[in-house]
């Protein structure tokens, strides 16, 4: 690190007081898996009640072992299940980009797309054609980087059918 400063110090002392904290608990990765990283995003439509937004939400696994994982309120109101599954999406691909740089960093250098499933495939079609339509216009632009991440090969958007099961 570069000039680090009397904040980079308090923070490397919490990350170290954590460690110590936590010796008891771990994450297992078990050999006979490949270690590639793989992501799952998804989304609902209008679930908050009280301002109609959508709740986004994705998870990280490298070889068996779950990670790294977020829900939370998107911050605009979506006006299709397809817009909020591609919003969820967009967030879920600036997470992969970071993992991928921070396994990079480790050592691990996937060659290969971060394989992320989606499970609406108009988000997937929004996302893997970078013309502008109509429908997509109102979509903020920070969103639309995942159309870079797909061209440039950082992730590969997949379909994935989620299947319900409901206790009778």
């Amino acid at each position: 690190m570069q000039s680090p400063s009397h904040f980079h110090l308090g923070a490397a002392k919490r990350v170290l007081r954590y460690v110590q904290g936590t010796t008891d608990l771990g994450l297992s990765f078990q050999k006979n898996h490949a270690l590639n990283l793989v992501g799952y995003c998804d989304s609902d439509l209008g679930g908050s009640l009280d301002d109609m937004k959508s709740t986004s939400g994705y998870c990280f696994s490298f070889g068996s072992t779950i990670f790294s994982w977020v829900s939370k309120k998107q911050q605009s109101v979506a006006q299709s299940s397809a817009e909020a599954e591609y919003i969820s999406a967009s967030v879920a691909t600036s997470q992969a980009i970071w993992l991928r740089k921070i396994l990079a960093d480790l050592g691990h250098h996937q060659i290969e797309g971060t394989v992320l499933h989606c499970d609406n495939k108009s988000a997937i079609a929004m996302a893997k054609n970078p013309a502008h339509h109509n429908r997509t216009r109102h979509i903020a632009l920070k969103h639309h980087f995942i159309r870079q991440a797909i061209e440039d090969k950082e992730i590969q958007l997949e379909f994935f059918l989620v299947i319900i099961c409901k206790d009778k």
